[in-house]
């Protein structure tokens, strides 16, 4: 037999938010942990909602039980011939609204602080394609880059199987980040369960959510809306790395991935010295 011991001990281990770090693990069956302080809010209005339907369940099934043994055929041989009763009808009428509306309060705040930031530190675009991500970062010089998966062949020692991208998305620790997020052709859903991040991708519209990350890490999640062959192949990694480690990073990201405009209007120069030179030639050849 198992003591009482063990089985706490392997409850603890199940449901303990650190067992779990920054992504999905085999056997889970709670939140992962919190990178957030809406994402604890979260998981705190889970639990509340948890322990109130339970005891509502608890209670319903105690009224179930005790009818059915209270007012069996056998304790009752002549049937009551009761049809309503206002006082009971009132009553479980009214408590399940009153604890709705208990439970709304705090539902409709979370919601509110989800939504937006009062102030923000930097702004990054997402953009959802078939089948990867797109990175904007237009307050640190406007580059972009894309986010790939990495095939299995190409998997290295350490690397977790559908949840590792080429590029992933960098951010810094402990700052307000405003998250533009679109699609360029269908429907995506760019979601990272430990940030408490969901939010729809969609084509010619603009959705805005915020995050703060206070611990460094690598986090990861998936696209969570149904978009072709390959949406299990659309993970999402988000790096999240000390304010002057971001910062050396983004210089140099800037200088790797940004557009070089002084090499795009000498591009474009020397195309429009071509055309002329084309027209001359044909010019000369008609003459």
């Amino acid at each position: 037999m198992f003591s009482m011991k063990s089985i706490l001990t392997v409850f603890f281990i199940l449901f303990s938010f650190e067992s779990y770090g920054k992504q999905a693990t085999d056997w889970q069956l709670s939140f992962q942990n919190p990178a957030t302080d809406l994402m604890g809010s979260v998981v705190g209005l889970h639990n509340i909602i948890l322990v109130v339907m339970t005891l509502v369940t608890l209670f319903v099934l105690f009224l179930l039980f005790y009818v059915s043994y209270r007012f069996s055929a056998k304790r009752n041989p002549i049937p009551s011939t009761t049809t309503h009763n206002t006082v009971v009808e009132v009553l479980w009428t009214a408590i399940p609204i009153v604890i709705l509306v208990i439970l709304a309060i705090p539902s409709f705040k979370l919601l509110y602080q989800q939504e937006k930031s009062e102030k923000y530190d930097m702004t990054i675009k997402v953009i959802g394609h078939q089948w990867y991500w797109e990175y904007e970062y237009p307050d640190h010089g406007n580059f972009y880059y894309e986010s790939y998966m990495v095939q299995d062949q190409d998997l290295e020692d350490g690397d977790l199987r559908l949840l590792t991208v080429d590029n992933p998305l960098v951010i810094p620790a402990n700052k307000n980040i405003q998250i533009l997020i679109t699609a360029g052709d269908v429907l995506h859903s760019w979601a990272v369960p430990s940030m408490g991040l969901k939010t729809d991708a969609v084509p010619g519209r603009l959705n805005e959510t915020w995050v703060n990350v206070t611990e460094p890490g690598v986090y990861r999640g998936q696209c969570s809306e149904i978009c072709g062959s390959g949406h299990g192949f659309m993970p999402v990694v988000v790096k999240v790395l000390p304010e002057r480690e971001f910062m050396a990073w983004a210089n140099e990201a800037k200088n790797n991935y940004a557009i070089n405009e002084e090499i795009e209007n000498n591009v474009f120069e020397d195309e429009i010295v071509i055309s002329q030179n084309n027209l001359l030639q044909l010019e000369e050849n008609n003459l």
